[in-house]
């Protein structure tokens, strides 16, 4: 039984998929510390 690699569907690596996640998150965070200063 040979065990195949999964393929990630858009990047070439998972790295850049982790990348990706890190960036929406620290966005989001930004995002909703411009809105409660905005609406503080």
């Amino acid at each position: 039984m040979s065990i195949t690699e999964e393929k990630t569907p858009v990047f070439k690596s998972w790295s850049r998929w982790y990348l990706l996640v890190l960036a929406a998150l620290v966005l989001s965070i930004v995002g909703f510390y411009l809105f409660t200063l905005y609406f503080s």
